[in-house]
């Protein structure tokens, strides 16, 4: 795990967000040394808080095949792009997943699937969701949405453009976000999740940021007594007991994609691939304590 502020994508957005995209390495290192004070403050002050709702793709196969309806809570929810899966369109291929409400102007969301993979003919029924964050974004904010996009790599112009579309729709349909450490607050937001719904509480991208490796596992252990569904969506040294799980070697670069514990997919980190392992486990009896 990488200290805070440390991280590459954070220099290269906070860079970016004072001089622009450079031309060139020569240009890149010049324009650093120049103004490292502005870049380091903007560093100090900001976080890749990056909010991919691409990796709705690769979530929705499972939300999908899960019993209906559904309660989502997303930790480190950030700008709450995630919590609308079925407020966007996907294209497995040849296979176009579109809302049941379409009016145009979504965006569609490009993800390889393998053979095998149960892609959806439906959205997933949603009726309640939420999301938690150390510090949720507003996607009323020009500026917090701004920074949000200058996280996305430059040559990413389809990418970006995409994220916008995804602002615009969460700005017609704002999803609930609340100020909360997932290592304290968790438990609170699903006891006010609806008792006939299944509740399912995820993630993506989100623990490598909790650098104590016994804090991810104690958050891993207490998170099955929550909900009926944990999805994790990680890089695979992150919950390296679950990586451990799979079938096959995870692809480099990817992602594991766990429910309850169990691998079912390997993913692109974005959302744009999707490799299936197997079927998700069923709910356990333990979790039916839930709705007593």
């Amino acid at each position: 795990m990488l200290p805070p502020k440390r991280q590459p994508n954070l220099l290269l957005a906070a860079a970016r967000h004072v001089a622009g995209v450079a031309r060139d390495w020569p240009t890149f290192r010049e324009t650093v040394l120049a103004r490292w004070t502005e870049i380091r403050a903007v560093m100090l002050n900001r976080s890749t808080q990056t909010n991919e709702p691409g990796r709705c793709a690769a979530l929705l196969p499972v939300f999908a095949c899960l019993p209906q309806p559904l309660a989502l809570i997303e930790v480190g929810a950030s700008a709450g792009l995630c919590l609308l899966p079925d407020r966007y369109a996907y294209a497995y291929g040849q296979h176009i997943v579109r809302p049941d409400d379409d009016g145009g102007g979504v965006p569609v969301f490009p993800c390889q699937a393998c053979a095998g993979t149960p892609l959806p003919r439906t959205m997933p029924r949603i009726v309640w969701r939420a999301g938690l964050d150390l510090n949720p974004l507003d996607v009323t904010n020009t500026e917090q949405m701004g920074w949000l996009e200058t996280l996305v790599w430059p040559e990413q112009i389809d990418r970006a453009a995409r994220l916008r579309a995804a602002i615009r729709i969460a700005r017609a349909y704002p999803p609930r976000l609340v100020r909360g450490d997932l290592r304290d607050n968790v438990a609170a937001l699903a006891a006010e999740a609806p008792q006939d719904a299944t509740l399912i509480v995820f993630h993506t991208a989100v623990l490598g940021y909790v650098s104590n490796k016994s804090e991810r596992s104690a958050f891993a252990e207490s998170v099955l007594s929550m909900c009926d569904y944990w999805i994790s969506n990680e890089a695979p040294l992150v919950l390296a007991d679950i990586a451990a799980r799979g079938s096959a070697p995870v692809p480099p670069g990817g992602f594991v994609l766990a429910i309850n514990g169990e691998p079912v997919a390997f993913t692109d980190p974005h959302g744009a691939a999707l490799q299936w392992l197997r079927d998700p486990p069923m709910a356990q009896d333990r979790n039916s304590s839930r709705r007593a």
